[in-house]
């Protein structure tokens, strides 16, 4: 009878440790989980997506504005078509006053109408997110002071504001975001202070202030990215207003004349005397133009405040 030694089990390798991940891929590889998170939200919203697709078109249109309808379609002197011609199949949309096509002028109003919406719409959430969080993280007097400040730009007439300053001011595009900017962030302002207050009740707040956090690191690092979900959604029903804004100053006549957007289309109908003779094909593109974006910045801000607060209810 025979017996075999008894071979030894080879021991199994230890598996390599994990790759250390530092702090800031941490950081890293959560945002991009909320951001893909809120996407996954979003796209369930029907209005926000229309609305979405809206803006999207409207805005490659813009920028391919140059090849699509020329770089010398605004000029005056190099017109086309005669003056106020009814829509053909030359011009889809008629011509204004001096030859030009209106469709032509209408897609190069969308850049200066989108670049006011946007860069107004920024500095007026800019303002009032700085001056909501100093209020709300501050108590005493300079609350007191900001807040006072803020209810007497929220009782003025903003359009009443905008013209005093536009009408002061050199007549430019800076003037109108300007004037647009500095007049309308008062409601910002209140939101984020009110979110402000809310955030800084909660408990890691007091043990920031604890650990030694300063003033700048409890608003920057904590109060900041907690109400940043309310800045968004402000922020994409303030353009919405400042397209409107802009529209109304040049219609009445205090936007650069050498520019061409929408509001200074539908002023240049109304002394071309379009709305007397019947020319409705002068005026209303951009009137249309207008409320289809304010509409589709409507549809998204609406959508961005149901994903990012669901408690408000709004219909998918």
């Amino acid at each position: 009878m025979t017996t075999t030694d008894s071979m030894p089990t080879p021991t199994p390798a230890p598996a390599p440790p994990e790759p250390v991940r530092s702090a800031r891929s941490l950081a890293r590889a959560r945002r991009l989980q909320s951001v893909a998170r809120f996407w996954r939200e979003y796209r369930t919203h029907k209005g926000g997506m229309w609305g979405l697709a809206g803006l999207v078109l409207i805005a490659l249109i813009a920028l391919a504005a140059p090849q699509l309808v020329g770089a010398d379609s605004e000029s005056v002197t190099e017109a086309p078509g005669g003056p106020l011609e009814s829509p053909t199949g030359e011009f889809p949309l008629g011509t204004d006053q001096f030859g030009r096509s209106v469709l032509a002028l209408l897609v190069w109003g969308a850049r200066v109408s989108l670049t006011v919406g946007l860069l107004a719409a920024f500095l007026c959430v800019a303002i009032g997110t700085v001056v909501g969080i100093v209020a709300g993280h501050f108590r005493g007097w300079y609350s007191t002071v900001l807040m006072r400040v803020t209810d007497w730009f929220l009782v003025m007439p903003t359009l009443v504001l905008a013209v005093a300053l536009a009408s002061v001011m050199d007549r430019s595009l800076w003037t109108i975001i300007i004037a647009i900017g500095v007049t309308t962030w008062p409601t910002t302002a209140r939101l984020v202070r009110a979110q402000t207050l809310a955030v800084e009740s909660r408990p890691y707040i007091e043990r920031a202030r604890a650990l030694g956090g300063g003033h700048g690191h409890i608003m920057v690092r904590h109060v900041l990215p907690n109400v940043m979900p309310l800045v968004l959604a402000q922020t994409t029903l303030a353009i919405s207003g400042a397209i409107l804004s802009e529209a109304t100053l040049a219609f009445l006549g205090l936007g650069d004349p050498t520019i061409t957007s929408w509001g200074s289309m539908l002023q240049d109908a109304r002394a071309a005397g379009a709305v007397s003779a019947g020319d409705w094909w002068y005026l209303a593109p951009p009137g249309i133009a207008i409320a289809l974006v304010a509409l589709a910045f409507t549809l998204c801000g609406r959508a961005i405040e149901s994903v990012l607060n669901p408690k408000l209810g709004v219909a998918r």
